[in-house]
């Protein structure tokens, strides 16, 4: 959370006087506040993909993953409806919660494999994450994708999503081969491991105090390099931007005996909660070709933030911009009364720049917005940043 700004207003305390001169008081700042989500379409276009492993959004009945018994949470979700995966931290805890999803030509799990028989050289992964207003600390562990080759869970690669310096995410692939053979001989045989890289971290501090209460994008990418030479990639990308990136790797030397066969959703904190606090998964893919974000109506339903400052809450702005450096602004809301809730639409402001003159935003675009609260006596924070890209259909 961030440091709170003291603003000087003016305030008379009583009846003005002829010639009285307005008494200065100082008031702190609310907390620049984010776009904790977009109401997303109930029928998202993963659903009906051919590209499409996994999709899970946790609202319909749950699914029977093959390992994982994390609690689904009905009180907080992505669109604020349906459901979440909780991974829940008590303090000192390495943490609890988990789901894995085996595919293709996985050994493991083989009366639950998805698309069973198939290879798979490249895949995307994707969810969105949503830590605890007030988090604090970086778990070692947020997802993988590998590659199973025997009953035992020798892996002939790894694709790690962990904490890097805290509090970013990082990649840290690794290989389990040596020419065409596989060395390793059980799950997570770091003996025999060969690390990539780990460097650089990501620059947005997601497991920041500062950035917690509010749904977070982040997605993965893992290919194969093909066998015999170094052209294997690994990628992350954070609320749509390029984040960390590890080209000309070696997977899997000449190794052809196993594609990528397994993504994990993962707890683990390997030093323990330093507090008890909560985080949530939801909206999870796994597909051959790039995710991105949700899909929503034209005139999407956005929810912010609640208010963190002093007093009461007053009016606050949303804007929405083709790009996520804010280069085309689309949408100026007026100034909004205390909620959390508004929609982009006519009745709430106006479409300008590309859009001017428009009644919605238009289809097949990709919108970025931001935010910024007043309190009751007028103060504003400033304005969050441009980030909770979605994709309009």
């Amino acid at each position: 959370m961030q440091k709170p700004i003291l603003v000087l207003i003016f305030s008379l305390l009583s009846e003005p006087l002829w010639g009285q001169v307005p008494v200065p008081v100082l008031e702190a700042r609310p907390e620049t506040p984010h776009i904790d989500c977009v109401v997303p379409l109930p029928d998202q276009p993963q659903a009906k993909d051919p590209a499409m492993i996994w999709y899970d959004d946790f609202d319909g009945k749950p699914i029977d993953y093959a390992e994982g018994k994390s609690p689904l949470d009905s009180k907080v979700a992505f669109g604020r409806r349906g459901r979440s995966l909780l991974m829940h931290y008590p303090k000192g805890s390495r943490g609890i919660g988990n789901r894995k999803v085996f595919f293709g030509d996985s050994p493991a799990y083989r009366n639950k494999v998805v698309r069973p028989g198939e290879r798979f050289d490249e895949v995307y992964w994707r969810i969105y994450v949503k830590h605890q207003y007030g988090w604090e600390g970086g778990p070692a562990k947020m997802s993988r994708a590998t590659s199973l080759v025997n009953n035992r869970w020798a892996q002939a690669m790894i694709a790690h999503v962990w904490s890097g310096a805290s509090p970013s995410l990082t990649l840290d692939p690794a290989t389990g081969v040596r020419g065409a053979r596989v060395v390793t001989r059980h799950y997570n045989d770091f003996k025999r491991l060969k690390w990539l890289g780990n460097r650089p971290v990501s620059k947005f501090p997601i497991h920041a105090t500062s950035e917690s209460g509010y749904w977070v994008l982040v997605e993965s990418r893992a290919k194969l390099n093909t066998p015999g030479k170094s052209d294997g990639i690994n990628q992350l990308w954070i609320d749509g931007r390029l984040e960390c990136e590890r080209r000309n790797l070696n997977f899997r030397g000449s190794y052809k005996g196993h594609g990528i066969n397994a993504v994990f959703l993962e707890a683990y904190w390997n030093q323990g909660s330093p507090k008890t606090q909560s985080r949530w998964f939801d909206n999870f893919v796994i597909s051959t070709k790039a995710i991105g974000p949700v899909s929503c109506p034209k005139n999407p339903v956005v929810y912010k933030t609640p208010y963190h400052g002093p007093g009461r809450p007053g009016r606050w702005e949303l804007q929405a911009a083709g790009d996520f450096e804010g280069r085309d602004v689309v949408f100026r809301s007026k100034l909004l009364p205390p909620s959390e809730k508004t929609v982009i639409d006519k009745a709430h402001g106006a479409f300008v720049g590309s859009l001017k003159g428009k009644k919605a935003l238009a289809p097949g675009k990709t919108y970025y917005l931001r935010v910024r609260q007043s309190s009751a006596g007028g103060v504003f924070s400033g304005w969050s940043r441009w980030h909770q890209g979605f994709r309009v259909r």
